[in-house]
């Protein structure tokens, strides 16, 4: 089993990728470890004799930071934070986003700026590499002091407390413990902070996302050229001297990507007798290029915040420092997961626009894509349901991050909300996937239909595109029950691995 280093090296989304698809182990490497105990090492001297206060480890928590806490009662303190915050409710939180969340905390606390024991980030790293998943909520967290209440979920298990997900079963703390001759923790002084405080929440949700958005970008220019031959569109709106003139880099980028796919489609060469396209064909490099562009910018921001410490005091061992500020604020999140739901949403707009126009019988296509209208309803329904949940997402790209309301006796008072923008934009992110596949069934009935009545065969690339896509759905000649094959068609562009030459 291959193994991945966590170290001083920064990550990138396609070291995420490959850790999280290939299976990959976790494993501290030395100068990970060094840095840990350094820090540990450093903060227990400084416990030793410090006479002045230090938030949040010798003091309380939020609007509590002036009372100060025995020596005696540290370890209490640190149990107490996590047991009192773990205060989720709603939905559980997807495996999938809990195990990203264990290695965003993993990263952020190896730098050696946290305090946290080394034998606490062994223990969560062992969390990762067995598969036990902390059952976390998706409610709770307003983004500013970090994520408090899911990643308290996510550190009950350390104490021996909550719940975890194993296998697909649901076990308690203790009894995972059992199994696995597991010790509960014992917390020194600021480690409930160090695991508390922190965006791992927002920021597992936002590698997810952007890794997802990414996809779809690509999948989105892949579709839309199945639309484009079905709706025997033209190709001069992708010629590269257009956009050079207006150079954005996503522009251009699509146009490209466009040209490339279309090549050798003997449709696209045919002459047309229409002058110009619907601007849901005609704009995609600037509509889908905006959203290449957004996806870039949000990309870096985010592959910044999983290099990053975002607990609070933050600790500078080499400096003799101990610093209370604010890196647990979500803002740098906040407003780039709500910039990205817009962004991945208008992919989705625009592809509904496209199905809407393939159904409308126009260009000698059958209405409602089928042989028998009337009789048939064909592929009527589908488009409702994509314009259903192209509206949903339209709702859920509210900013989330423009919204603030005082907690902890107004101590904090400005939060990030970052939380729900990460929520909203994983919805918005599924909803995107369905509407593209919703899409590709009926662009994939439409250009049967063409090929039917031209002789014509499209580009290599999608000829074998819709022929992998045909294994799995098949042509529509009369009525049959559509929800299956449009399940179909999500899982379909789910499953495909998008390889970069």
């Amino acid at each position: 089993m291959a193994t991945h280093k966590i170290s001083a090296k920064k990550l990138t989304l396609k070291n995420v990728e490959k850790i999280l698809n290939s299976n990959m182990k976790l494993e501290l490497s030395e100068d990970a470890k060094a840095r840990i105990n350094n820090c540990r090492e450093f903060l227990d001297k400084k416990m030793e004799n410090q006479k002045e206060p230090i938030y949040g480890v010798t003091t309380g928590f939020g609007s509590l930071c002036n009372i100060s806490i025995s020596k005696e009662e540290l370890s209490q303190l640190q149990k107490n934070l996590v047991m009192s915050h773990a205060c989720g409710m709603g939905d559980e939180v997807p495996e999938e986003i809990v195990r990203l969340m264990l290695l965003n905390k993993i990263q952020s606390l190896s730098y050696g700026n946290s305090g946290a024991q080394l034998v606490t980030i062994e223990r969560l790293i062992s969390f990762y590499n067995e598969g036990v998943y902390p059952v976390v909520y998706q409610q709770g967290s307003l983004g500013a002091s970090g994520d408090l209440a899911p990643l308290a979920h996510m550190c009950l298990p350390l104490l021996g407390l909550g719940e975890v997900s194993y296998e697909g079963e649901c076990y308690s703390a203790e009894e995972i413990n059992k199994k696995f001759g597991w010790e509960p923790i014992e917390l020194k002084s600021k480690e409930g902070l160090a695991l508390l405080n922190g965006t791992q929440f927002m920021s597992a949700y936002a590698v997810w996302s952007i890794l997802k958005a990414q996809k779809l970008s690509f999948l989105a220019d892949l579709i839309m050229c199945v639309s484009l031959e079905a709706f025997d569109g033209r190709i001069e709106p992708f010629f590269d001297p257009i956009h050079q003139v207006r150079p954005h880099k996503g522009q251009i980028e699509t146009a490209q990507n466009i040209r490339e796919i279309l090549e050798g489609s003997e449709i696209i060469k045919q002459k047309k007798q229409h002058v110009q396209d619907p601007y849901s064909f005609r704009c995609v490099p600037q509509v889908h290029g905006a959203s290449k562009d957004a996806i870039g910018w949000v990309a870096s921001v985010i592959t910044t915040e999983i290099n990053s410490v975002t607990d609070n005091p933050t600790v500078f061992p080499d400096l003799d420092m101990i610093i209370s500020a604010g890196n647990f604020h979500g803002q740098p999140l906040a407003i780039n997961l709500d910039f990205l739901a817009i962004a991945v949403a208008e992919l989705g707009s625009i592809s509904e626009r496209r199905t809407y126009q393939l159904i409308g019988g126009k260009r000698d296509l059958p209405s409602f894509l089928v042989a028998n209208p009337g009789l048939n309803s064909g592929f009527m329904i589908p488009q409702y349901t994509q314009a259903s949940i192209v509206s949903q997402s339209k709702q859920l790209c509210t900013p989330a991050s423009v919204d603030t309301i005082d907690s902890s006796q107004g101590q904090e008072d400005h939060v990030s909300f970052g939380s729900n923008a990460a929520t909203k934009l994983y919805r918005v992110i599924n909803n995107t996937e369905r509407i593209l596949a919703i899409e590709l069934f009926n662009a994939s009935q439409a250009l049967d239909f063409r090929k039917q009545k031209t002789g014509l065969k499209s580009s290599d690339v999608i000829e074998s595109f819709v022929e992998e896509y045909r294994k799995e759905v098949n042509f529509i000649k009369e009525d049959e029950i559509m929800f299956t094959l449009m399940q179909k068609s999500v899982d379909f562009l789910d499953n495909i691995e998008i390889v970069e030459e």
